[in-house]
């Protein structure tokens, strides 16, 4: 067996916002953002249909909406590439959908809450060892809750999780790993196939049930994220090497070659060639 990766848009949309997904969603959403219980009762996933063939692959994040039973909304978001402002965007969007529920004449009161849950193929908060974060509206000074705590953002951190397959636990463990290493699967792991829910992801992410030219799509789609995330790994590597480089300018007049070395990491040659620059200039 082989399978799609959940990391896709199409993939991720066709395990947990088609029309067959709403038990396999209600596990999912129970166990990312309620610890596993089972809070959930019912949902409806808001506009199930699965994206047209893309041309130009222009997005690398995927977007799947539900309302609970009690009426909140759920928007859940996965995202491959760290992208500059992004966490100002997962604000946004969770801000324009709470926002966006009012018709003309309905009053305030209508509002029902929304909770973003941002799955992040990269680290988010890379200065904190939590895996899932959870942010609401607090008092500053002493902690307590804003009465209509109404916005939730729920972030799950694919980097930070490290359990093996057989240090697999509870059914969040369960879910995070199929979400991170179903494609490299072969088969459904016996540790996982006991919940019926994930035992039908699996089913559904088998690339055997998909046509030649949907298969293709997906190799293509996976091909641009990779391409991707390699572009903005070397743009932000070679940010950090002129950084380093100006900082070594700032400090040649101050500091001999081999300090300036320590400091910035830098090689002694290319300490030596920014001196033999200035100096000829």
């Amino acid at each position: 067996m082989r399978f799609i990766n959940p990391k896709t848009d199409y993939a991720f949309k066709k395990i947990f916002g088609s029309t067959e997904s709403k038990d396999i969603l209600i596990s999912f959403l129970n166990a990312l953002v309620y610890n596993g219980h089972s809070t959930i009762i019912d949902l409806e996933i808001i506009n199930p249909n699965l994206p047209p063939k893309i041309v130009g692959l222009k997005d690398t994040y995927l977007d799947v909406k539900a309302r609970l039973n009690d009426g909140t909304l759920v928007i859940i978001e996965m995202q491959v590439l760290n992208v500059q402002s992004f966490g100002k965007r997962v604000l946004f969007n969770a801000a324009k959908t709470y926002s966006f529920q009012l018709q003309a004449g309905e009053g305030y009161r209508m509002l029902k809450p929304v909770i973003a849950l941002t799955i992040t193929d990269f680290e988010m908060f890379a200065d904190h060892e939590l895996m899932i974060s959870r942010f609401v509206y607090r008092e500053k000074s002493e902690g307590w809750y804003y009465q209509d705590n109404d916005i939730e953002l729920v972030f799950v951190e694919l980097p930070k999780f490290t359990k093996e397959l057989d240090q697999l636990e509870t059914i969040t463990d369960k879910w995070i790993y199929f979400i991170k290493f179903a494609r490299s699967l072969t088969s459904i792991p016996e540790n996982m196939d006991d919940i019926p829910e994930l035992h039908r992801a699996f089913e559904i992410a088998n690339q055997a049930g998909l046509t030649a030219e949907e298969l293709e799509d997906l190799e293509r789609r996976e091909m641009f994220i990779y391409d991707q995330q390699g572009a903005v790994a070397l743009g932000r590597e070679q940010g950090r090497e002129e950084e380093k480089r100006e900082i070594a300018r700032n400090l040649l007049e101050r500091l001999n070659d081999e300090e300036i070395v320590k400091v910035t990491g830098l090689s002694l040659q290319v300490v030596q060639e920014l001196r033999q620059q200035v100096t000829e200039d």
